[in-house]
């Protein structure tokens, strides 16, 4: 049976070096999305704690217990509002060790049930401020499947190819970009393994594109309305527009390296052998 409709709100905010003042944006969103029925609230990278290189130059410039306490805040006010929220930052490890890039997945009980870190680290990243991940993150909500993934990712087909083969329905990929083309790049995984993406991008990168929720035709379907908002959007797997990519093209790709039509590999005729004749 397919799944119901799902309600999905995609943030598009400023980050600043301030966990106050970014978490205020954040509880302000989520109580907007929760007002136009989303169920899930998904937010740029390195939204709570600030995003490394911009603005932060330097972890000393963060004070981790606030962005605890603010991170706290949202966990009670998602249980409040009864609203699952995905909340790019930086996760602390164990002193020498730099932090790890982050998605916290926070449900509508206001727990935190699991966390994607980052693990395609930029060159700069892994030389100066984040440890690397080491695993995708999939969880569910109402009968959806979703994974994550976080702004530079975009750049390695086998990560989606990955969560392609687990399942998901959905993609939550948050970022902080610095061209243009990222917005294509998600949109052809969008196409080719035929899954939503709601990209979240800061408001700092709008000049670059806007925040939006892709569909598994790769086609746009809704954009934040302006440079600090967010987008309400509908996932329905029955829509008739989506029978193709969803119910056709998804399974027939899934099946092909398994299909024993497509295995030629013994194949005896001299006209397939040599490829030199007319």
């Amino acid at each position: 049976m397919a799944a119901a409709p799902f309600v999905l709100a995609t943030a598009q905010l400023p980050i600043s070096g301030d966990a106050r003042v970014n978490a205020r944006h954040v509880r302000a969103t989520m109580r907007e999305a929760a007002a136009q029925g989303a169920r899930l609230v998904h937010f740029p990278e390195g939204m709570l704690s600030g995003y490394a290189k911009n603005p932060i130059q330097d972890w000393t410039e963060v004070d981790w217990g606030t962005v605890r306490e603010e991170l706290e805040l949202a966990m009670a006010l998602a249980a409040e509002l009864r609203l699952w929220v995905v909340l790019g930052s930086a996760h602390p490890l164990t002193p020498p060790h730099w932090p790890h890039n982050s998605l916290y997945v926070i449900s509508d009980q206001g727990q935190i049930v699991t966390r994607y870190d980052k693990r395609m680290c930029s060159h700069t990243e892994v030389t100066r401020f984040y440890t690397p991940g080491r695993a995708p993150t999939v969880f569910d909500v109402d009968g959806l499947r979703f994974g994550c993934l976080i702004c530079i990712e975009v750049n390695f087909p086998a990560l989606f190819m990955e969560y392609d083969q687990l399942g998901v329905d959905a993609l939550l990929l948050s970022a902080y970009p610095e061209d243009s083309v990222f917005f294509v790049k998600a949109r052809s995984h969008a196409a080719i393994h035929n899954v939503w993406i709601s990209l979240s991008a800061p408001s700092q990168t709008d000049t670059l594109f806007r925040s939006a929720l892709i569909d598994p035709r790769g086609e746009v379907v809704a954009q934040v309305p302006g440079v600090q908002a967010e987008v309400v959007s509908i996932l329905d797997r029955n829509a008739a527009e989506l029978d193709i990519p969803l119910t056709k093209a998804r399974p027939w790709r899934a099946s092909v390296l398994s299909d024993p039509r497509y295995d030629t590999a013994g194949l005896d005729d001299p006209r397939s052998t040599d490829r030199t004749c007319t």
